[in-house]
């Protein structure tokens, strides 16, 4: 006999499994529905205009109409973090994990630049949610034939979310910095970092510096934080590659 277990209440809500208290006529709204209209308030206005009074006027409810179905404002910011990206992609037949992984990846960077605010969302724990279960299967089916066991396909994808939200979040700060100040990237940065910056205390740094790398001004443009993306993304899995190669010859 299975021992039963209370769910989470996270995993009622993003589930649709709690009950909702229900007084008077029939009830007109859905967590769908203000779960939707939080997430156009947030595309339109940022993550900060996201209140349950701002939600409530997007739906032409009262505030307290919301409190029956969500009970704060961090259970609402729960259902935007799953419900933000679409379906994860459809793998092609017969693609190998590594076709499988890039195309994860793009897909997941792409559906969440469409709403950066999901980067200023803490993220408190694995997926949880059914959108976001998704795609945690989407990355996890493309690793089914590497021979990794199930715990390390587990660890390969971890790294990999860990990683495109760390470029997300990058991305978007410096294109923030750049658009106030591009001064400050490039060039003048080579020149700041000239005058501080010893030999003996930064020798690797000193360098890349003597070596010219910030002496030349580059626009932080889309095509640049692609390139960038693309860099990051092939060295980490080449690093799945290898230990894929030394887990299924037996070298560690």
């Amino acid at each position: 006999m299975t021992d039963e277990i209370e769910l989470p209440a996270e995993v009622t809500l993003l589930w649709g499994l709690r009950e909702t208290v229900r007084r008077g006529r029939k009830p007109s709204l859905t967590i769908a529905d203000i779960t939707r209209a939080a997430v156009e308030v947030a595309d339109a206005e940022g993550l900060a205009a996201v209140s349950m009074s701002r939600v409530a006027a997007q739906l032409g409810n009262a505030t307290m109409a919301l409190y029956r179905y969500v009970k704060s404002k961090d259970e609402l910011l729960l259902l935007m973090s799953d419900a933000a990206p679409d379906g994860p992609p459809d793998l092609p037949d017969g693609a190998d994990w590594r076709t499988g992984l890039t195309l994860w990846a793009r897909d997941l960077l792409e559906v969440q630049r469409q709403h950066p605010w999901t980067a200023q969302i803490p993220i408190s724990g694995p997926p949880l949610g059914p959108n976001s279960l998704r795609w945690f299967e989407c990355a996890l089916r493309a690793l089914g034939e590497t021979g990794l066991s199930e715990e390390e396909k587990v660890g390969v994808v971890m790294g990999l979310l860990t990683f495109v939200h760390g470029e997300l979040r990058l991305s978007i700060d410096l294109s923030r910095s750049y658009t106030e100040n591009p001064e400050a990237f490039g060039r003048q940065y080579g020149m700041a970092l000239a005058r501080v910056v010893d030999a003996q205390r930064f020798p690797a740094l000193s360098k890349v510096i003597a070596a010219g790398v910030f002496e030349t001004e580059v626009p932080y443009d889309d095509e640049e934080i692609e390139g960038e993306f693309e860099f990051s993304l092939g060295l980490y899995l080449d690093g799945v590659a290898a230990f894929i190669e030394r887990r299924t010859t037996g070298q560690g």
